[in-house]
């Protein structure tokens, strides 16, 4: 995994998480807190997303088989899919239940030190895990904002560890306020509130990985830079005079297929043009090392094909359309 980052992220999140709710339960044991059993429950689905996560790397690793020619890649986007609906059903849906039932039947919180405590050392712990997932996200993003980071990220670990670490830390701020009304006016009703607040706020978060990790088991092309940096290296000027069209996919967030049609001269000998494809796919993996399943099919370049306009399709066809992101 580039993950040596998004273990490390990972492994964090799953030690914190793990801390947290075996005293979150404890905390509810004692208080009888509803926000306490929502967060509880939040944590515990959280350490099986990271669970999930490691899982799903591992797996990855799988070599290519005959059955499966382009590997496992994809693994990782099948696990990280997995967690927005374990997040969605198990920590949102508890959390909305147990907020409504609190609400409808609310009662006192007993032994009030408990459920403070336990959430000051939950956002100690889980401040500790977000600062390791924001630390090890930074050598990846560069200058992309938070959002783009996320949105376009094809690695899903980092992104998931983030939007869980964050929503963990808003729902115990969540928590925390429902606690501290319940007390201070003495209507656990504002528990429930709170617990309902967490549930809004989990859903959301599950939706949003969801969409994101959907588009990428799609699969999806490589990023505007992967993409020039690609073109730049294909076309030497000689015998590959530029680029026809040209698709690529995601294997996996290290792997990337390239599969282009390139213009060679109609007068070049076969030989020639079987060196500059070895040149031209030499430059490409130079260029962009993660592009280890390369297809490059010469063809003779159509002045009059090209005038039509960026016809992805044509054969042989126009100009290579330019990616809108």
């Amino acid at each position: 995994m580039s993950a040596s980052g998004g273990t490390k992220a990972i492994v964090a999140a799953l030690g914190a998480n793990l801390a947290i709710a075996a005293s979150k339960f404890v905390a509810f044991a004692f208080s009888g807190s509803s926000s306490m059993l929502a967060e509880g429950v939040h944590s515990l689905a959280d350490s099986g997303n990271q669970a999930l996560l490691l899982v799903g790397g591992k797996k990855a690793q799988r070599e290519a088989t005959p059955q499966h020619p382009f590997g496992y890649g994809r693994e990782r986007y099948i696990y990280a899919f997995l967690v927005s609906i374990v997040l969605f059903s198990v920590g949102g849906m508890f959390a909305l239940y147990e907020g409504y039932e609190k609400v409808k039947h609310p009662h006192e919180i007993d032994h009030w030190y408990w459920p403070v405590g336990v959430l000051v050392f939950a956002i100690i712990a889980e401040g500790f895990s977000f600062r390791t997932a924001i630390k090890e996200s930074n050598t990846l993003r560069g200058t992309q904002s938070w959002k783009e980071f996320v949105r376009r990220a094809k690695a899903p670990e980092l992104p998931v560890v983030l939007l869980e670490d964050f929503g963990a830390l808003v729902g115990l701020a969540l928590a925390l306020g429902g606690v501290g009304l319940a007390l201070a006016t003495g209507d656990g009703v504002w528990d429930g509130i709170g617990t309902l607040c967490i549930g809004a706020l989990l859903i959301l978060i599950a939706l949003v990985l969801a969409v994101e990790t959907k588009s990428l088991l799609l699969g999806e092309a490589a990023g505007v830079e992967e993409v020039r940096k690609i073109e730049a290296a294909v076309v030497d000027g000689d015998t590959v005079t530029g680029i026809i069209h040209m698709r690529t996919l995601h294997l996996g967030p290290e792997e990337l297929l390239v599969a282009a049609k390139i213009a060679v001269r109609h007068d070049d000998t076969a030989t020639e043009i079987a060196t500059a494809i070895d040149a031209a796919e030499a430059r490409i993996r130079t260029a962009v090392p993660i592009a280890r399943v390369i297809y490059l099919e010469p063809d003779i370049y159509s002045d009059a094909e090209a005038a039509k306009g960026p016809d992805r399709e044509a054969t042989p066809g126009g100009p290579t359309p330019t990616l809108d992101h």
